[in-house]
């Protein structure tokens, strides 16, 4: 089945060929210039994919992704020429998977997506549930449980757990999660790996701030601990 982006620029230029060169890659594009037409958009007719853009008319892209974020786990890749880190991390707490700064070829955006594409339509494999003190974890069914109660993650944080519990006590590196989390394709850096580890803790840790699981290995990377 063909998957649906819904594109978020205010750049006509931008937004024209953007859409053009995603749809001759195969995919359906639906556009928007408004963070307020997305949103009303999306509730019509959900898309697979978004692509955002930071810096709209009226409401901004971040506000536009934790909105679209409450609604669903649609993966979400930002587009910006903001390239400041406090921008980036702002844009992927806001709930964003990914980003691609501008300016980029089309041809990076749709590698991009994807990678996102492939990794959300995939299903978990391996052992039926994991327990690691408080987290229970049920790949094949995509639920997390802590102390009993269900906690919601995102696609990319599940399988950022998932990773980390099929090595549990072994450390694996930012490197080698961009690649297993994010798709073989991918060329990012570590703030997507340290910004969604960030926010799996306040989801699944006691207290965040000292995680008694998901731990830090100065240096080296991640480590999921019993």
């Amino acid at each position: 089945m063909t998957s649906r982006i819904l594109l978020v620029e205010d750049d006509q230029r931008i937004r024209t060929s953007l859409r053009l060169a995603l749809e001759d890659e195969g995919y359906v594009v639906d556009e928007t210039p408004t963070a307020e037409e997305a949103l009303d958009q999306f509730d019509k007719r959900p898309a697979d994919i978004v692509v955002l853009d930071l810096m709209l008319p009226g409401m901004d892209g971040f506000t536009c992704c934790r909105s679209l974020r409450r609604r669903s786990d649609v993966p979400i890749v930002i587009v910006s020429a903001r390239t400041d880190t406090h921008d980036v991390v702002a844009g992927l707490e806001a709930g964003a998977d990914d980003y691609v700064t501008k300016p980029f070829v089309a041809k990076e955006l749709s590698a991009r997506i994807r990678a996102l594409l492939r990794r959300s339509h995939s299903s978990g494999d391996g052992p039926t549930a994991m327990t690691f003190g408080t987290i229970e974890i049920l790949p094949e069914e995509g639920v997390v449980r802590r102390s009993g109660d269900e906690v919601h993650l995102t696609r990319t944080e599940f399988r950022l757990l998932c990773e980390l519990a099929g090595s549990v006590g072994k450390v694996i590196s930012r490197e080698q999660l961009l690649d297993r989390v994010w798709g073989y394709d991918y060329f990012g850096d570590g703030r997507l790996v340290d910004v969604h580890i960030r926010r799996l803790r306040t989801k699944v840790e006691a207290d965040p701030a000292n995680p008694d699981h998901v731990q830090t290995v100065r240096g080296l990377g991640y480590k999921l601990v019993p």
